[in-house]
């Protein structure tokens, strides 16, 4: 026993001398922050940006918080030199200040809610609790990043994003006008471009939500998460909760859809407000209608072929719109329903990727 007890006494470092930290772990956090600062700047201004929050999540959960925190200031530094670059580099004043405003809504939309909902994934919440959050942080970041270019510069992000947005709404009636299309298709097409021009916050949340999904997949999967759970005291199922079959929304997330089904009765500013809210909504439910199907398949045993089958099916009803009117319902009403039954404490623990 007290040979033991010498045995596990000598597996443990030494403490460092008078109390200070140990130099060679400083320089070795110094060293992880810088790398993964320079990963991250890297996502953030290329179309890798996809995955720039999972890259903050894995330095946390491998190396902790506070070289996290250094690998995200490295991250903001950096890409705040690439777009004063773009800056400068450009001739056109709009261009300029577009490239601030890029720096700004990256840095703010989803640099800053990425670490803002990193405790939340330390404690293994979740998968829509912390998409919910993060997607309602990226909101209050594109707002600021309005306020703050026009503050700061005298301009409006959005104004230059809508009026780009009409240009690109008018060629594509155009296209459909001078291939002889139907009037009645072209009256359509102007129709939903208009519609789509209303919505265009909606179009940008859309996407940040898509960001965090994916990130949070990746996170789900990496074998740092898998550790870190096993090491840590988190919610129950906590190793699985990041796969996509799992994703639940909040079920608060109900009273923005009521809030967005006034879109029809409302004008000027409320509608507008309530048609993006809904927006949101509907695409998220969409989201965990899709999540329900492939734990449908995986449920059923679909190996490969019978999950690209499934898809594939899927697809060509979606085509139709049937499919997407199906995934919605199922999202909107799998918080009354538990179609997979994720609340139930006898879940089994099916190994199955998504």
């Amino acid at each position: 026993m007290i040979v033991t007890s010498l045995e596990q006494s000598e597996m443990r470092p030494a403490p460092a001398a008078s109390g200070r930290p140990d130099g060679g772990a400083s320089m070795r956090g110094t060293r992880t922050a810088l790398g993964y600062g320079v990963a991250t700047a890297l996502m953030l201004i290329s179309p890798l940006l996809v995955f720039a929050p999972a890259a903050l999540f894995q330095c946390a959960l491998r190396n902790g918080r506070r070289v996290a925190w250094g690998a995200f200031t490295v991250a903001v530094i950096l890409t705040a030199g690439y777009f004063i670059q773009v800056a400068n580099v450009s001739t056109a004043l709009a261009s300029s200040r577009m490239a601030y405003a890029s720096l700004a809504a990256l840095v703010l939309s989803i640099a800053v809610p990425s670490m803002a909902a990193l405790p939340l994934v330390e404690r293994g919440q979740p998968f829509g609790t912390v998409l919910m959050f993060a997607l309602t942080g990226s909101a209050v970041g594109l707002g600021l990043t309005e306020v703050l270019m026009r503050t700061v510069a005298g301009f409006s992000p959005f104004a230059i994003q809508v009026a780009q947005a009409r240009e690109m709404s008018a060629r594509i009636v155009a296209f459909y006008r001078d291939n002889n299309a139907r009037p009645d298709l072209v009256r359509g097409v102007e129709g939903w471009m208009e519609s789509a021009m209303q919505v265009l916050p909606a179009w940008i949340l859309i996407d940040f939500s898509l960001i965090f999904v994916l990130s949070l997949m990746m996170v789900g999967r990496l074998k740092s998460w898998r550790t870190f759970a096993a090491n840590r005291t988190v919610v129950d199922q906590a190793e699985r909760s990041y796969l996509f079959r799992h994703l639940s929304l909040p079920e608060w997330l109900l009273f923005g859809f009521v809030f967005g089904g006034i879109t029809p009765l409302a004008t000027g500013s409320p509608r507008l407000v309530a048609a993006n809210v809904l927006a949101v909504v509907v695409f998220l439910y969409l989201m965990q209608g899709l999540a329900v199907f492939r734990f449908m398949l995986v449920k059923a045993g679909a190996g490969a072929v019978g999950t690209i089958f499934g898809f594939i099916l899927l697809a060509l009803l979606c085509i139709t719109g049937l499919g997407l009117f199906l995934l919605a319902i199922a999202g909107l009403f799998d918080p009354f329903f538990d179609f997979r039954k994720l609340k139930r404490k006898d879940d089994s623990h099916e190994s199955h990727t998504d």
